[in-house]
């Protein structure tokens, strides 16, 4: 079964026409993964404006929450967790915080360091954030069948753990 026709299609077609020597597959791959990614970007980012909340936003109190009672992680750990340097993870924590969904406080492990934990009102905003984003996931996914949506995650865990360069995606078996 071919894919529809799409605007990646049409490029394919035309560098095809242009570059026959060319094998420009990879394109139908990338191209398509590049546009759908900015699709999703715009969807799921208009669900965390629902919330007050930016991604980056949505991405911290996120990783709170995913750490379980008592909420809370190092900025570093946060930093890691969320792909950022410690710097733009330091301007995400003041702005949570100034919106009183995150405090930080002194890490009793470490006289040193910091620890940023979820306020109540960041449990509930996360809480119904998340709820609200896995609806809207649902949504975006709703066109792709179980049997696809196993397939696509496994093929593109794979795949990542490759480009990631983690060592487990060197075969797609």
């Amino acid at each position: 079964m071919t894919a529809p026709a799409d605007r990646v299609a049409q490029i394919l077609a035309e560098w095809a026409r242009e570059r026959p020597d060319l094998d420009a597959s990879p394109m139908g791959v990338i191209g398509r993964i590049h546009r759908i990614a900015l699709h999703l970007t715009d969807e799921l980012t208009r669900v965390y404006r629902e919330f007050g909340l930016g991604e980056g936003d949505f991405d911290v109190l996120a990783t709170l929450r995913r750490a379980g009672a008592p909420f809370e992680r190092t900025p570093s750990e946060l930093a890691t967790s969320t792909m950022v340097t410690t710097g733009a993870m330091t301007k995400r924590v003041d702005r949570l915080e100034g919106a009183g969904l995150v405090s930080r406080r002194v890490s009793e492990a470490d006289g040193r360091g910091r620890v940023v934990q979820l306020t109540a009102p960041g449990l509930e905003v996360i809480d119904r954030a998340y709820s609200r984003h896995l609806e809207n996931e649902e949504r975006l996914l709703s066109g792709v069948s179980e049997v696809d949506r196993a397939a696509l995650a496994r093929i593109l865990g794979h795949w990542l753990a490759d480009v990631e360069g983690t060592g487990r995606g060197a075969s797609l078996d």
